[in-house]
C-alpha cells in the first residue's frame, strides 16, 4: 500500500510542477496605473481550468502526504 502512495505522490508532484510552470504570469501589477480596474483580474477559460486543476492536484498532493505520514 505504501508503494502505491509513493507513486501517487510522485505523479502528483510532477503534475503540480508542470501545472505551475505552464500558467502565465499575471501582468496586472503595474505601478503606473492606479485606476479602479487596476485591482480587477478575471481568469478566462484556459487560465481558469489551469488554476482549478492546480488547486485540485495540490489537494490530492496534500491529502496523499498526510495519508502516507499516518500509514508509515
Amino acid at each position: 500500500m505504501l508503494w502505491i502512495l509513493k507513486i501517487i505522490e510522485l505523479i502528483a508532484s510532477v503534475l503540480l510542477v508542470f501545472l505551475i510552470l505552464v500558467q502565465q504570469k499575471s501582468t496586472w501589477l503595474s505601478l503606473t496605473t492606479f485606476s479602479e480596474s487596476f485591482w480587477k483580474f478575471e481568469r478566462r477559460w484556459p487560465e481558469k481550468v489551469l488554476h482549478m486543476a492546480t488547486i485540485f492536484v495540490w489537494a490530492i498532493f496534500i491529502f496523499n502526504t498526510f495519508l502516507y505520514f499516518l500509514m508509515a
